[in-house]
């Protein structure tokens, strides 16, 4: 008996939603000297984690047997979405149709299928896994290891959550390169203001000698600089998704695959906007303490300064 192996996958469903087995094999293509990476899901397949670039998910729900492709498969093959492609393996052959694209990027040809499919073209073919999805409110290792120890040592079981230790790394790491630009910017403010209150003392001492308060000594100095980051941030917004939207294809195509629309519509018009005003906020905290220091001056004090 070939290894299974048991995957407990973590998901919130509001309910039991059963086990899928997943089929793996390698299948040939007329006019293709690689073999093709043939996978069929039992169940749900989103339960893969592939992304859809175009198209939709096989379905079979027009008669026609449906398969989604990598973008590798389609450049190799010439084909596209809504074409039809011939799988054959041994004295086995079908014709199949091309339902959707899927983000799987590396240098394997892959095709996704039912189960349906694969045994038309290989009869053979068995399960080599099993997907389980649990309801909120179950421990998925105790799962596990319940699951292992009723099959006994011929069978592997494990974990694989969908927010995983390297999946928490990446973001704790974007995190902490946000704070530090942001930290870098508000001291670049700082720096500039604190300059321009010690160049301008004199002047500012002449306007507290005519009467202007410390508040508003305080509002001119952030008010200085507050157009020039809600410059900033307008300009800058718009340049670093133009920059996303032109990179990450270059990087997806270098990796042989397209890129899904979720992967590029990162932000919407709302997330921008608050965005393009964090560049006024860094700038109103960075020129805090030296506005500060303006409106708390003496006025005696700034007038002596030169």
């Amino acid at each position: 008996m070939p290894l299974l192996h048991f995957y407990v996958k973590q998901r919130h469903f509001d309910e039991f939603r059963g086990a899928g087995g997943v089929t793996s094999d390698q299948l040939s293509l007329p006019g293709l000297t690689d073999t093709v990476a043939i996978s069929a899901y039992r169940g749900n397949p989103a339960w893969s984690g592939l992304a859809l670039i175009s198209g939709h998910w096989y379905s079979g729900a027009a008669g026609v047997p449906e398969v989604v492709a990598n973008t590798l498969f389609l450049t190799e093959t010439g084909t596209s979405v809504g074409s039809d492609a011939v799988l054959t393996s041994g004295g086995h052959r079908i014709t199949v149709r091309i339902a959707g694209e899927v983000f799987r990027p590396g240098s394997e040809i892959a095709l996704y299928t039912t189960p349906a499919v694969l045994a038309a073209v290989d009869p053979a073919a068995t399960p080599q896994q099993y997907l389980v999805a649990l309801r909120p409110g179950t421990r998925p290792q105790a799962y596990a290891n319940a699951v292992s120890a009723a099959l006994g040592a011929g069978y592997e079981s494990a974990v694989i959550s969908t927010g995983g230790r390297e999946l928490q790394a990446v973001l704790t790491l974007v995190a902490m390169l946000t704070a530090l630009i942001i930290a870098v910017a508000g001291l670049g403010v700082l720096n500039t203001v604190a300059l321009q209150v010690r160049e301008r003392a004199h002047s500012i001492g002449v306007l507290k000698a005519v009467g202007m308060t410390p508040r508003q000594a305080l509002a001119m100095t952030v008010c200085s600089v507050a157009l020039a980051g809600l410059a900033a941030g307008i300009v800058a917004v718009p340049a670093g998704i133009l920059l996303h939207h032109s990179v990450l294809p270059v990087m997806a195509h270098g990796a042989n695959s397209g890129l899904p629309p979720s992967l590029l519509s990162v932000y919407t018009p709302a997330e921008a906007v608050l965005l393009a005003l964090a560049g006024l906020a860094i700038a109103v905290a960075g020129a805090l303490g030296p506005a500060g220091w303006a409106a708390r001056a003496r006025t005696a004090t700034a007038l002596r300064a030169e």
